[in-house]
Formats: structure tokens, sequence, C-alpha cells
């Protein structure tokens, strides 16, 4: 398949090396000037877009996606799929996906899980929105660059379904921070809190596979000084997608919103730029009720 990528950063550049693995037929561009190791690089966009038969788009906002699609759109095939990987508001993954089926092209918004180890390794989770034969056209692609793809309906699905997830990501990572940093405080043995809880009412994501505090349940990024699995930046980045799209659907989401100004503060004014996302267990061990 003819295939461009453009957006070859962290996360693209690996994935478009595995379709180039994979036998596909990748030309890529890059404002920075990225290039993928067999694979053919163009001087812009459009020029990447020409001729191909899917556009896979992997951008930072929404903002730069509606940029881009401005400019890939109008060079694109009719019957073209325009793939977008990123993670972006609601309303911009529906108004290109508008813009693109105007134009004869098919439109998939397919934001992913999985981080830069996902992506590396061809695991990632796909959540994609778009009609019935564009996510036929773009399963294939699906199966070479990750390791499940759902698709979540229309156009925009995709997108509805991450920042849902996120949050409830999110607003579970901080009660079992605080939960953490609670048992601390109260003389509970961390080991102990987390015996009881992982197999009682308490059970989550966040305590039995992703457990914030170092030397307890599996290896996480806590046992590794809070290196990045996920950083707190990009929560932050969904969590202010979640509550764009909540003001715009008037869904009243307050762990939500709290979720995002405790992020906000965390990495903005304190130190968890650049940290993952569950190191709001040393936050709260350092805070008191003041």
């Amino acid at each position: 398949m003819k295939i461009a990528f453009i957006g070859l950063g962290n996360m693209g550049a690996p994935m478009a090396a595995n379709l180039i693995a994979a036998g596909q037929e990748v030309t890529g561009f890059d404002t920075a000037g990225i290039e993928v190791d067999g694979g053919a690089s163009a001087s812009s966009a459009p020029a990447a877009a020409k001729g191909a038969e899917v556009v896979i788009t992997m951008l930072p906002n929404g903002a730069i996606l509606r940029a881009v699609a401005d400019e890939v759109i109008p060079a694109m095939a009719s019957g073209a799929l325009l793939l977008d990987c990123s993670t972006v508001d609601v309303d911009s993954a529906r108004a290109v996906a508008d813009q693109a089926e105007a134009a004869g092209l098919l439109a998939v918004d397919a934001p992913v899980s999985g981080g830069i180890g996902g992506a590396a390794a061809g695991t990632l989770t796909f959540m994609a929105g778009g009609s019935e034969a564009a996510f036929a056209k773009a399963e294939p692609l699906f199966d070479i660059m990750g390791q499940k793809a759902v698709h979540c309906g229309g156009s925009g699905a995709g997108q509805a379904a991450k920042i849902c997830n996120n949050m409830i990501l999110a607003v579970t990572m901080i009660g079992t921070c605080e939960a953490f940093a609670l048992a601390d405080k109260l003389g509970l043995d961390r080991q102990k809190m987390f015996d009881v809880v992982s197999t009682s009412s308490g059970y989550s994501w966040t305590m039995n596979a992703y457990c914030p505090a170092p030397g307890v349940g599996p290896q996480s990024p806590a046992d590794n000084g809070y290196t990045p699995g996920f950083a707190a930046d990009l929560m932050l980045k969904d969590l202010r997608l979640s509550q764009q799209a909540a003001e715009s659907a008037d869904a009243d989401t307050p762990m939500g919103a709290l979720a995002q100004a405790l992020y906000a503060t965390f990495v903005e004014d304190e130190d968890g730029k650049g940290r993952d996302f569950s190191a709001m267990l040393p936050r709260f061990e350092k805070r008191g009720r003041g």
C-alpha cells in the first residue's frame, strides 16, 4: 500500500518504521526534517500525500491537524483514506472528517494508547471513529502498528473514547495516590495496603497494574524514579481535551475538572513536568492537610 506519514515524532517515527518493516511503501514528512530508515522523504505534506492511498497523521494538537488537513486534502486522490492518529479535540476531529468526506475521501480518527514503547513494539491500541468502509480500509494498518483496534462509532468517536478513558485514569490515579499517602500517615504498611485493596472493592488498574508506590505490585514507572511511561504533561493535555469536550457537550464533570486542576498545578507550578503521571504519590506524601 502506498502510504504518506505526516508527523514523525516520538510516536510517528516508530509507527512508520513498523509499516516499512511490513513491506508498505511509506513516504514521510515532518517539519523537523526527521526521516525513517527504509522510507522515502517528501519536501512537504502535500507532496507526501500526492498519489497516496492512505495519509496517516500523528500531530500535536487540533489546530495543527486542521492546518495540515487544509494542505493535504486537496492533494489526495478521491477514495483515499485520511487516517489521523493524533490525540486532539473532538470538534477538530469531526471538522477534518467532514472536510475529507466532502472532498470524496474516507476519514478515520484513531488516537492511540500504549505510548512510545507500544509504538516501537507495534502493540498500540487504536480507538477509531469513522464509517464502516473507512475503518475497513484502515484495519490492515492497525494490525501492523498495533495489537487491537476498536471501531467506536462515527467521526470523533475515537477521540471521545480516549479522553473519557483517560479522564477515568487520571481521577483513579489521584485517588490511589491520595490513599497511599493517607495510609502512610496512619502507619499502614504499603504492601499490606496493596494486598488488601488489590483484592477488594478498591481494585483498579492504577493499583493493580501500575501501582504508584515503589516496590509494591508489578514493575511500574514508580520503580524507575517515575521516569514516564505516560507523562504527567500528556495526562494534562488529555484532561484539558476532556474538559473542552465537556464544555462543548454541556456535561457535568466535576471530578474531571478537579483532576485537570491538580495536574495543571503539578506540571506547571511544581515538579511534575517530565515525570510519570503516577508521581502524584510523592507529591501527596510531602503535603499536609492545609
